[in-house]
């Protein structure tokens, strides 16, 4: 192993460093950001920092090279080995050290990995954090010393975290349990035997290369096979969880996949009266809905840029209660410690069915509906999809059109609404598209891919 001096800018992305194995990021890689991060905070006066990786076929060999890397500029390393993403962020909080690199591809495909990172105060780097530790490795001005490495297991508290503040009901809800092979499946049997539910897992097996699908939860046909078992086996709900655990997915007991904005309003119509903040936060691409239904309770409604370590951060800045983003990042901070865990997310949702004869879809009545698309991806490259999005902002402001630019560009018309965004997870624009009849939606949509299109180039 040894320093890349040459190391690809383009795996430095807005929250994470994200690219493919080996191609974009190999173990010299891994070696080159530990040496770059230990020097980073021998300059901020720190000297240890806690690791894990989640179950990518990749993932130990670049978590072997990225310890390494930290060891030799003088950094005490605190080891997690394999773990979920919130078992990190669980560590972190637990142990009292604020800095840390989880390796992760999250919801990627198999043939990615990447590095989700802190420097202090618990919170990930974003932005311009990333982008300055970009060139901070580039000047190579490191620093040398002789750190250490010691094994930590924080699974016996993180599983206390997660369950010992719920209140499940008399009803045994049946729920079928989808970890993808992700990293979560280390996990699902030791926590959900702790709670009263009638649970079974599908795809449980430990397997970085996802053999049975993509591990994204937020896209409806990643969740194929779950849907047809909870029809056939008549479960109350069936929940799907991401590559490292910190996306939720949502089956109904009808077999409908439940788009996490609408969770979203069945979490705050449970809370609302419970808590003191009364603001909810959700992401750009979240549906009207929502908007209508917090307003309807009572509750202020906070729309802010996508992106977890963005949206972490804010509902923690704000002193919020919950917040969440259509991805299946959610965040809860009444009875939990803020951070985003699919499992968690899950476990809510299951406690409120437990204390109610109402089914998941029951629990959704009365809810302004719009017609929607789901999140749509189209593929580009990482050098032109800001410029795509500007020139399409630039559009908007010529045509007179009501925007806001706090996340790529969300135009909104009285009877619908449009959002275009550079992914900063991956070479791609992403963009949703809502209305009020399905005739508004097909022009709006058809408007705006036009314009993905003929920039897209």
């Amino acid at each position: 192993m040894k320093v890349k001096e040459n190391i690809n800018k383009y795996i430095f992305r807005g929250y994470d460093i994200r690219g493919v194995v080996p191609t974009d990021i190999d173990v010299d890689t891994a070696y080159t950001i530990g040496v770059g991060f230990g020097s980073k905070l021998y300059e901020l006066g720190k000297d240890s920092c806690i690791v894990g990786h989640d179950n990518r076929l990749s993932s130990p060999d670049l978590h072997q090279a990225l310890i390494q890397g930290l060891i030799d500029t003088g950094v005490n390393v605190v080891d997690l080995g394999i773990s979920t993403t919130p078992m990190y962020y669980f560590a972190c909080i637990n142990l009292k050290i604020d800095s840390g690199i989880m390796i992760t591809a999250s919801h990627n495909p198999k043939d990615e990995n990447g590095f989700k990172f802190a420097f202090s105060n618990y919170d990930n780097a974003k932005g311009k954090e990333i982008e300055d530790f970009y060139d901070f490795i580039k000047k190579g001005n490191f620093h040398y010393g002789e750190g250490s490495i010691t094994r930590k297991d924080v699974k016996e508290d993180y599983l206390s975290a997660l369950t010992d503040n719920l209140s499940f009901g008399k009803r045994k809800v049946k729920v079928v349990l989808d970890p993808g092979n992700g990293t979560t499946s280390i996990l699902l049997n030791d926590v959900f035997k702790r709670v009263n539910v009638d649970y079974t897992i599908i795809n449980g097996e430990s397997d970085g290369s996802f053999p049975n699908h993509h591990p994204d939860p937020s896209i409806e046909d990643n969740l194929t096979e779950l849907k047809e078992i909870v029809l056939e086996k008549n479960f109350d709900v069936g929940l799907a969880f991401d590559g490292d655990g910190d996306r939720v997915g949502v089956i109904s007991n009808k077999g409908i996949f439940i788009p996490i904005d609408y969770y979203m309003i069945i979490i705050i119509r449970d809370i609302i009266n419970k808590v003191s903040n009364k603001t909810f936060l959700y992401d750009v691409k979240c549906s009207k809905s929502l908007e209508d239904e917090i307003i309807k309770l009572g509750g202020t409604p906070y729309c802010y840029r996508t992106g977890n370590s963005y949206t972490k951060a804010k509902v923690k800045e704000l002193d919020l209660a919950f917040g969440g983003e259509l991805s299946g990042h959610v965040y809860f901070r009444d009875k939990f410690l803020g951070f985003d865990s699919g499992i968690y997310a899950g476990l809510r949702l299951l406690e409120i069915l437990s204390n109610t004869n109402e089914t998941l879809e029951e629990l959704l009545d009365g809810i302004n509906r719009y017609y929607s698309t789901p999140e749509m991806k189209y593929k580009t490259t990482d050098e032109i999809k800001f410029d795509v999005v500007k020139k399409i902002e630039d559009y908007c402001k010529e045509k007179g059109y009501t925007y806001n630019n706090i996340d790529g560009v969300r135009v909104t018309f009285d009877d619908s609404w449009a959002s275009v965004r550079a992914s900063n997870t991956g070479p791609n624009l992403t963009a949703r598209f809502e209305a009020s009849t399905e005739e508004r939606l097909e022009e709006v949509k058809n408007e705006f891919e036009s314009l993905i299109f003929k920039y897209n180039k």
